[in-house]
């Protein structure tokens, strides 16, 4: 009975054409999803600087006020500046953090601005997690003091609660998982992917330090000289919308006068008193749009007071990757690994569903478990940006059921390596050593083991006759043992009728496997 040799060249062929196969269908995922971390990290960047700027206008205000009253200012100037230099340690900390990564992944050459191994799973797990560097644990704890110093400073419990959202480090309620919050963020995580979760980071820093700033410009009493000090600003939820989604910006003062309500002027439009300063804008096409106008204020002596604002936010396309370990494919009875990933979006906000079975998140990654063989399963990927759910993104994959395994002989080879036998010639003093036989996939894509619960040997008298004898489940009898102790070199049997069970519950009959003494 012929069979494909394992170690035939014809076979190591089609196994080397096949794994190029795979391998060029997973660099074209990864490239995409790779360049996607990127771009949103490039507007992630540009965030940053545009915050940075405004709470360098804050500070120069408060400056300003500590030069014209210190008696008054003073105190808030001293604040505003402690808050500044823990924030730029901390800001240039976490970009050392980066550089750190990338070097890991690319030398000591390496550009944070242009990584090339960007697909790199080693270099932020080890520069966050390993031990010595442990740098997750001390940025966290960083991040942590940063936190608590600030809010101590903040009066407002608004700006306090948004500061502790901002820079929380608790692990996401909705994670199954028992990982820290270091761990959740950097472990098999891409290089590229790290670098824009530190910047997210960084800007997350920039918009607390805000917040902080502007709490203290509203503490100062600048009643002497408060009419031409103040300015407006535009506050958005976030700068990068996903299509379909909402733009929410808060459009304010720098220090507010509890007595009068602003006029506000937005896009040619006048923004609705009742709103409070909330500006909020569809966002049906993809691209960078304005939000521009003025806020006027009525002084005590009847003057009106005009402060122009400009800003704009950026709608991007859905983006979202479903990408299953075993390619378009899931096999029912067994669970099924996914890699889900959304650019710009933690893991912990985003969601996954499937049709026609069940699907949990596993770590990093996503478990399907399909039901019904024959009919597609649809994953669907949800995402939370702010106080928006959004569905991004729906696969359809095939279901079918698992292929039949094959039998083997498990041998231990001249290096004292673990060898599967499938077929040909095996020496006898192996085979008398060997117990039984086994059962798997091993195709280089699946590696499910079965169990064997029966078989049958076949062998030849001197006239040619078929000796069967049936196995011990899946060891071998005393009779065939005796027969394969009989056996000369050059003689040869079959072992046939092989029955296994794998984890999907059902039995099915086997290969067969042609033995000839050696």
């Amino acid at each position: 009975m012929a069979q494909n040799n394992s170690t035939s060249p014809r076979q190591k062929m089609i196994n080397l054409m096949y794994l190029v196969f795979i391998a060029m269908l997973a660099l074209n995922v990864s490239a995409e999803v790779l360049n996607g971390f990127d771009i949103v990290g490039d507007s992630l960047s540009n965030s940053s600087e545009n915050m940075h700027t405004r709470n360098e206008l804050i500070m120069d205000e408060l400056e300003q006020y500590n030069i014209q009253n210190s008696e008054k200012a003073g105190e808030w100037y001293n604040k505003g500046r402690e808050v500044k230099q823990m924030s730029d340690s901390l800001i240039n900390y976490i970009e050392l953090l980066k550089v750190k990564m990338v070097q890991e992944a690319d030398g000591r050459k390496a550009d944070v601005n242009n990584i090339r191994s960007k697909e790199n799973l080693n270099a932020a797990p080890y520069v966050m997690l390993s031990t010595p560097n442990n740098e997750g644990q001390k940025l966290r704890s960083r991040i942590d003091s940063y936190r608590q110093t600030v809010t101590q400073l903040v009066l407002e419990p608004n700006r306090r609660e948004i500061i502790e959202k901002n820079l929380s480090t608790s692990p996401s309620k909705r994670s199954t998982s028992n990982k820290n919050w270091e761990e959740s963020l950097f472990e098999n995580m891409p290089v590229s992917a790290a670098v824009t979760i530190l910047t997210k980071i960084q800007n997350d820093v920039r918009a607390s330090e805000g917040e902080a700033l502007s709490s203290l410009l509203n503490s100062v009493d600048v009643s002497d000289f408060r009419v031409n000090q103040i300015n407006a600003y535009v506050i958005p939820e976030s700068k990068v919308i996903i299509q379909g989604g909402t733009y929410n910006a808060r459009i304010v003062l720098s220090a507010e006068d509890s007595t009068q309500t602003p006029k506000i002027f937005v896009n040619g439009n006048t923004l609705d008193p009742l709103a409070k300063g909330l500006f909020s804008a569809g966002s049906g096409r993809v691209g960078t749009f304005p939000v521009e106008g003025y806020v006027e204020m009525t002084g005590g002596d009847g003057s009106i007071m005009r402060r122009n604002f400009s800003d704009s936010y950026t709608v991007i396309e859905p983006m979202a990757t479903i990408a299953p370990t075993l390619m378009n494919v899931l096999y029912a009875g067994i669970e099924n690994e996914i890699s889900i990933s959304v650019p710009g979006i933690t893991p912990q906000d985003v969601s996954a569903t499937m049709t026609n079975g069940s699907l949990i998140r596993k770590g990093n990654l996503w478990v399907a478990k399909p039901a019904t063989v024959g009919q597609d399963a649809t994953v669907s990927i949800s995402a939370r940006t702010g106080t928006q759910t959004r569905q991004l993104a729906a696969k359809s994959f095939r279901v079918r059921a698992l292929p039949d395994p094959t039998p083997y002989i498990e041998y231990t080879d001249a290096n004292g390596n673990l060898a599967m036998f499938k077929g040909g010639a095996l020496s006898k003093a192996v085979l008398v050593n060997t117990p039984g036989i086994k059962a798997a996939i091993d195709d280089g894509i699946l590696n499910i083991p079965f169990r064997v619960t029966s078989f049958r040997t076949v062998f030849f008298d001197s006239m040619g006759n078929a000796i069967p004898e049936v196995s011990n489940g899946s060891q071998f009898s005393e009779r065939q043992m005796e027969q394969i102790r009989r056996l000369q070199r050059g003689k040869y049997f079959y072992i046939s009728g092989v029955k296994a069970i794998g984890p999907d519950g059902s039995e099915r009959e086997i290969a067969v496997i042609e033995v000839r003494v050696n």
